[in-house]
């Protein structure tokens, strides 16, 4: 929808933009729902305020005053059975002092932390490794598994074993990158000043205000079939839809999950295909509850689950303890999935409300029976970024014809802000090539 709506503002009112998307909605992963009488989203639910990309948008469609940010109340972690707070001063939970970890890791990962500056320290510009090999050796398998992990699990639904230190934490590599002594001293290089305001930001009314928005804007013919197969068309392209019709078009934004692309492209940008090819997703399931007003839930934004714990969910948000109460009733949404298992695909309904009632009694003793509830599941949603994802990105580009141009999630960064600016790359591209003038 960013896409399309950018081409508008550049092709003027006489261009035909088709979108072509088979689902009940527009907006993807984006999803808003009424639960408990409340407007609820039920895939993303925020964005990195700090990042300008989603707030000019929503300027530049005068709803700026529709952004809110949150309550100011932080996240726990559940770690070896109880809560923890967040610790503060660390960047995706790699910490810049010992004593930010106390309490959360055992004195002898501290005393290790503490000593990482004494310790011989080597890095080679440009390397990639992942999180857990850099903050394993340098600061110890603790730190990984109760501070690290939790967010990385919560963002990508992934591992730090399996993801990129260039992709979780650039400003980090760069510090790496320009000479840092050491990890500590990167660390402390790396992490973004104080700023005011709320880090997160979110739209009041749920991000179905902004989708109905960016669709009034763009002006698009709706055809409700997906797309089987790119094809060449002369100077153009032949899309075949999945009911076997055909739609000529000057140019063409592919804006799906890397799975399918590899498949629509095979034969027109195989050194695309096969990059995309090469890159992993993971599935993942949301379960949002609405319970009865005055459940006793503590005054946070949520909990982030630590590797091996006996929970079933990776991560719980206090929606009305997080962006402030509207309306009779408690929201609360929990997280499930991870890379590699098969919980959305394969455990129903039943078993997954089963388990957030189970790990909400275990976390905070709350055993009331929802009023409403959702689940919702997200196949293949979160592209994982692995070690050299930047290069195989830019391999993927590289092989595409100048009017054939991609958009997502696995591209620049799985946030909201990341996709539109991945989105308006893509219409800058295709105006560049001549098809939106």
């Amino acid at each position: 929808m960013v896409a399309a709506f950018r081409l508008r503002v550049a092709a003027g009112p006489d261009a035909s933009i088709t979108l072509f998307d088979p689902a009940d909605r527009l907006g993807g992963v984006l999803r808003t729902e009424r639960i408990g009488g409340q407007s609820v989203d039920v895939g993303a639910e925020a964005f990195v305020a700090r990042r300008p990309e989603v707030s000019a948008l929503l300027a530049e469609l005068s709803l700026a005053d529709r952004q809110i940010g949150t309550t100011g109340v932080r996240p726990l972690i559940f770690s070896e059975g109880r809560l923890h707070a967040m610790p503060q001063g660390t960047l995706q939970g790699i910490p810049a002092q010992a004593a930010s970890m106390a309490g959360l890791v055992d004195d002898a990962t501290v005393a290790q932390i503490s000593r990482e500056r004494s310790r011989p320290f080597s890095w080679r510009p440009g390397a990639d490794p992942t999180v857990a090999e850099l903050i394993g050796d340098r600061f110890g398998a603790q730190v990984v598994t109760r501070s690290v992990d939790p967010l990385l699990a919560g963002v990508y639904a992934g591992s730090s074993a399996t993801i990129g230190l260039r992709a979780a934490a650039p400003t980090l590599a760069a510090a790496l990158d320009r000479g840092a002594g050491s990890l500590t001293d990167a660390v402390r290089e790396a992490l973004p000043p104080p700023m005011p305001g709320s880090v997160f930001g979110a739209v009041d009314g749920g991000y179905a205000v902004l989708i109905d928005a960016l669709v009034r804007r763009a002006a698009v013919d709706w055809v409700h079939v997906g797309v089987t197969k790119v094809n060449r068309d002369g100077r153009g392209w032949d899309l075949v839809d999945d009911e076997g019709g055909h739609w000529h078009a000057d140019g063409v934004v592919l804006a799906v999950p890397a799975p399918r692309l590899s498949a629509l492209i095979g034969e027109v940008a195989p050194r695309s295909a096969a990059a995309a090819r090469r890159i992993q997703t993971a599935s993942s399931a949301l379960v949002v509850l609405a319970l009865p007003g005055g459940t006793p839930l503590p005054e946070q934004s949520g909990v982030l689950v630590a590797g091996g714990e006996r929970l079933n969910s990776k991560a719980m948000t206090l929606t009305s303890r997080k962006w402030g109460r509207r309306g009779s009733v408690e929201l609360v949404r929990l997280s499930f999935g991870r890379v590699g298992d098969a919980i959305a695909r394969d455990v129903g309904d039943d078993d997954l409300l089963a388990w957030a009632a189970e790990d909400l009694s275990t976390v905070f003793g709350v055993t009331s029976d929802p009023v409403d509830c959702r689940v919702q599941r997200w196949m293949d949603a979160l592209p994982q970024y692995g070690p050299g994802h930047a290069g195989l990105v830019a391999d993927l580009r590289a092989g595409l014809p100048p009017t054939l141009v991609v958009a997502g999630a696995y591209l620049d960064g799985i946030g909201v802000p990341a996709c539109v600016g991945s989105a308006t790359r893509a219409a800058a591209a295709l105006t560049t090539s001549g098809v939106a003038r």
